[in-house]
């Protein structure tokens, strides 16, 4: 079957339920939201059926699935307020791949280019993203993919005892 996606339109209480697991693990919420300091990496946050309709206002959202099992999310904005470059006409690209069992199988690859294509189709040229610098292994994705640095903000999150900078990438299609 491989890997599917699916535009949300409109949440669901089992679908809010998974949202809430991958915000709310400690594996990943080092990944996916800065954190100022270890209190903030302990914090969870509430995730509901009307908190991801908020989201949907500003958000276009693929749930990405493998071989028919909903394993994360793709998502991207339109010139959202925290570009770091603020050309108009830009988005702002994010993807999470909650479920173990959806890591280290190139689903991360392949919700890149899932999303640059919906991006292209909306007539949108560039893409930016932030990752964080102590993940590499995104890091050689989003190269792989063809994104090049463009900064580095210093002290943005914390993890591992330390600060780390988020680093802002981008790429013309």
């Amino acid at each position: 079957m491989g890997t599917t996606f699916e535009q949300l339109s409109e949440p669901t209480e089992a679908i809010a339920e998974a949202y809430h697991r991958w915000e709310n693990d400690p594996d990943l919420i080092p990944m996916i939201r800065p954190n100022k300091d270890k209190e903030a990496l302990e914090s969870r946050h509430q995730v509901s059926v009307e908190s991801l309709r908020q989201r949907l206002e500003h958000h276009e959202i693929y749930l990405v699935f493998a071989d028919g099992e909903l394993v994360g999310e793709a998502n991207f904005m339109v010139n959202p307020g925290h570009l770091y470059s603020k050309r108009q006409h830009s988005a702002w690209i994010g993807i999470s791949i909650g479920e173990p069992a959806g890591r280290g199988r190139g689903i991360g690859f392949e919700a890149m280019r899932y999303l640059e294509e919906r991006i292209k189709e909306r007539g949108i040229k560039r893409v930016e993203l932030g990752v964080f610098e102590f993940n590499e292994h995104a890091h050689r994705l989003y190269r792989k993919l063809g994104y090049k640095e463009m900064a580095r903000i210093p002290d943005f999150t914390y993890w591992n005892g330390q600060m780390w900078a988020d680093i802002r990438m981008e790429k013309f299609l």
